[in-house]
């Protein structure tokens, strides 16, 4: 990339931000009322369910708080984000300490998932507020959180399975790559040597268990020591998650000046799963393949959501500081411009969320539980980081 083109795809993921996607969250989705916020809403900002998600506050905190740390520290940020601490900590804890998933608007408990993904979220929102406003308190729940959800996601018999370990025991690539950034999270801003040991844990179980050379692919569901499951489960491929975690490995790499045995750890594993995972007929990154080219039992396979395509957009762009390499450049255009001319909304801002195969939208929800100012955000504000720092070096 010339320094023109770094300077152009820096000030979109900046504008971006700080002009369109913060913004509209503000404007729409702050609880005066009943606290935290409203994620649920319509194209324009119209709120259509009142009920609130435990993992968007927790990610939404995150980012103000991140803010405040990285960029500015602007008063209306600073005060959100203790807004979305104050919430966490009065509704968004179970009795026996575990996180919840959903609340109503007032706060009272809804529902409780499986998963220890609450409980990261929370984790990392707790440490970016410690960072930007130096309560102890926060930073004491950061650290308890993240080993709750160590001790959970690697304790056998914590979490239900959701098939019987006994006939075909399993485990997802997503607890190590939520594991690696909530730890390279709390590293960083608490100095937290658990975590840190957790950053290299999580990388040696990607690499050990889910990375497959001999395939060129990056799992997304395996046996407990790696093994291949050829059924539907274990054959299904996630692109978009794999690009995620490809992208946290390229950044860690980074940060220890360039560590040679990570950096091709991570390209390989962009360079696998963009082959896998990019649409040559229509543009933008399926939601699941098959590892064998079969049909996948998801009906939503061939839809082009909005997350994945943000860690593409990451992935290929930390790929091309690393090595320099043309392809990864030319990848990263095409799926920044595939992304932007599909799913940004010129007319109320922010991104939609989901759209057919072919690019034309299917709902035009700006949030929901599972949609939120995060994804975005953060691929915005990272893109902005590593241009400017790539212009830099220019």
């Amino acid at each position: 990339m010339n320094p023109e083109r770094l300077d152009a795809l820096s000030a979109t993921y900046r504008d971006g931000l700080l002009l369109d996607t913060l913004p509209f969250w503000l404007r729409h989705a702050v609880d005066r009322e009943h606290g935290g916020f409203l994620f649920c809403l319509d194209r324009d900002g119209t709120v259509v369910d009142t009920d609130k998600g435990v993992w968007q506050h927790g990610r939404f905190t995150w980012l103000l708080a991140t803010l405040c740390n990285t960029v500015e520290r602007r008063a209306e940020w600073f005060e959100l984000a203790r807004h979305g601490v104050d919430f966490l900590r009065r509704h968004c804890f179970d009795r026996d300490g575990r996180m919840l998933f959903q609340v109503t608007r007032e706060g009272a408990p809804l529902r409780r998932r499986r998963y220890v993904f609450s409980e990261a979220f929370g984790a990392i929102a707790f440490a970016a507020w410690a960072r930007a406003s130096g309560d102890e308190q926060a930073a004491e729940q950061a650290r308890a959180l993240f080993r709750l959800m160590i001790r959970y996601g690697t304790t056998p018999g914590l979490i239900p399975p959701k098939v019987d370990p006994a006939t075909r025991p399993s485990k997802s690539i997503a607890f190590p790559m939520i594991a690696l950034i909530t730890a390279k999270i709390l590293r960083d801003d608490l100095g937290d040597p658990f975590a840190a040991e957790w950053v290299d844990r999580a990388i040696d179980e990607i690499r050990t268990d889910f990375v497959k050379p001999d395939l060129e692919v990056v799992m997304e569901t395996v046996g407990p020591h790696g093994e291949l499951i050829d059924h539907f489960d274990g054959r299904t491929l996630n692109p978009g998650h794999a690009l995620e975690a490809a992208w946290f490995v390229l950044d860690e790499a980074w940060h220890r000046g360039g560590d040679r045995e990570l950096t091709r750890l991570g390209v390989a594993m962009v360079d696998w799963m963009w082959r896998r995972g990019w649409d040559e007929e229509y543009g933008g990154i399926y939601y699941f393949r098959d590892l064998d080219g079969k049909p996948v039992q998801e009906y939503w396979h061939d839809m082009k959501f909005w997350w994945p395509h943000n860690e593409a957009v990451l992935a290929t762009l930390l790929a091309h500081r690393a090595t320099g390499e043309a392809r990864f450049a030319t990848w990263h255009g095409m799926v920044h411009d595939w992304a932007h001319g599909h799913f940004a909304d010129p007319e109320h801002g922010e991104w939609f969320g989901y759209l057919h195969r072919d690019g034309r939208l299917s709902v035009g929800l700006k949030g929901n539980l599972w949609k939120g100012p995060f994804h975005l955000p953060r691929m915005q504000l990272v893109g902005w980081q590593v241009l400017a720092g790539m212009r830099a070096d220019a």
